[in-house]
C-alpha cells in the first residue's frame, strides 16, 4: 500500500482535559473542527498533546479515539517519542496495531545521546515498524539536534524514514537538509511563525499548533505557498503572525488550550502540572490576537 503523503497543513492536537481526566467529547469537537477546516492530517499525543503527563493507557486511548473520530478522512500520525527507546518502541507498536497511519518521534529529551545514539534510537524504531516515521528535531526542548548526517544515514537505510519535523528555529536547516537529500527528504515546519519562510526554502508543509484553533487559515497559508502565491501568502502570514507569537508567550500547549477554550472549541483550558494556566497579562495578549482575526 502506498504510504500517505504527509505534507501540507497538519495539526499537532492538544489533548483536552476536564479536571484531571481526558475529555473525549472535547477531543471529538476538536477533531471535527480540524476536518471542517480542511486540515491534511492530525497528530494526537505529540508534545502539544501533553504526552509526558499522560499515562500509557491514556496515551493509547487518545490515539485510538482520534483514529475513530477521523474515520480515515486524513492521516493520523501518532506521537510515539520518548527518552526511552524501549518505551518509544512499545508506543509505536501499539499505535501501529491501533491503525495509525504514521508516527512522529521526537528526539530523546534530557538524556542528550550522542549522534550515534540518536541514529541507533531511530534505527530501532524504523526496524520495528513499516509505518512512516517522522523525525522530530526540537533542540530547545530536547537539548539536542538531530544532525543532518544522522538524517542522511537513516534516510539511506530505511525507506520509511523520509520526513522530518524541523523546529530548531533556523531556515538554514531546511537548506542543509534539502542540499544533502533533495526530494528524498520531506521537511515540515515545526514553528507556525516560520512556515512561510520554510516553505519558501523547500519545506512541504507544517505540523502546526495554531491550526488547533484556526485550521482553515493555516491550511490556506500552506495552500498559497504550495501554489507559489507568495504575495497573498505573505499577506495572510502577517495577519496571523500576532497569534503565532501569542501562542508561545508561555510554554506550549498552555496558550493554545486557552485559545481553544476562548473560542469555545473545547470546554476547558485545563493542563496538567507542572504546566499551569496563563498569567492574566499574557491571557490578555492572546485574547487581543484572537479578537483581531475576527475583524
Amino acid at each position: 500500500m502506498k504510504p500517505p503523503a504527509l505534507t501540507g497543513a497538519i495539526t499537532a492536537l492538544a489533548t483536552p482535559f476536564r479536571g484531571e481526566a481526558v475529555s473525549y467529547a472535547d477531543l471529538k469537537r476538536l477533531v471535527d473542527h480540524q476536518l471542517r477546516g480542511g486540515i491534511d492530517g492530525v497528530v494526537p499525543v505529540g508534545t502539544t498533546g501533553e504526552s509526558p503527563t499522560l499515562s500509557h493507557e491514556e496515551h493509547m486511548d487518545v490515539v485510538r479515539a482520534t483514529i475513530e473520530f477521523v474515520r480515515g478522512r486524513v492521516p493520523v500520525i501518532a506521537g510515539t517519542g520518548s527518552n526511552s527507546t524501549a518505551e518509544a518502541l512499545e508506543l509505536t507498536r501499539l499505535s501501529d496495531e491501533a491503525g495509525a497511519d504514521a508516527v512522529l518521534v521526537v528526539a530523546p529529551y534530557y538524556n542528550k545521546p550522542s549522534q550515534e545514539g540518536l541514529f541507533l534510537h531511530y534505527s530501532a524504531i524504523a526496524e520495528a515498524t513499516d509505518l512512516p516515521v517522522i523525525l522530530y528535531s526540537i533542540p530547545s526542548r530536547c537539548g539536542i539536534e538531530i544532525g543532518v548526517p544522522v538524517v542522511e544515514r537513516l534516510r539511506a537505510r530505511y525507506p520509511n524514514v523520509r520526513w522530518i519535523k524541523e523546529a530548531g528555529g533556523s531556515v538554514d536547516r531546511v537548506d542543509q537538509l534539502k542540499r544533502a537529500m533533495g526530494d528524498d527528504i520531506t521537511v515540515l515546519s515545526g514553528d507556525d511563525a516560520l512556515t512561510l519562510a520554510f516553505m519558501a526554502s523547500g519545506a512541504q508543509g507544517v505540523i502546526s499548533v495554531a491550526s488547533n484553533v484556526v485550521p482553515r487559515e493555516v491550511t490556506r497559508l500552506v495552500r498559497l505557498m504550495q501554489a507559489n502565491d507568495v504575495t497573498r501568502a505573505s499577506r495572510l502570514h502577517r495577519r496571523l503572525y500576532p497569534l503565532f507569537k501569542a501562542l508561545f508567550i508561555e510554554p506550549s500547549p498552555v496558550p493554545i488550550k486557552a485559545a481553544l477554550a476562548m473560542a469555545r472549541i473545547i470546554g476547558s483550558e485545563d493542563v496538567r502540572l507542572p504546566l499551569c494556566r496563563m498569567a492574566p497579562a499574557n491571557r490578555a495578549v492572546l485574547a487581543r490576537a484572537l479578537s483581531a482575526l475576527r475583524r
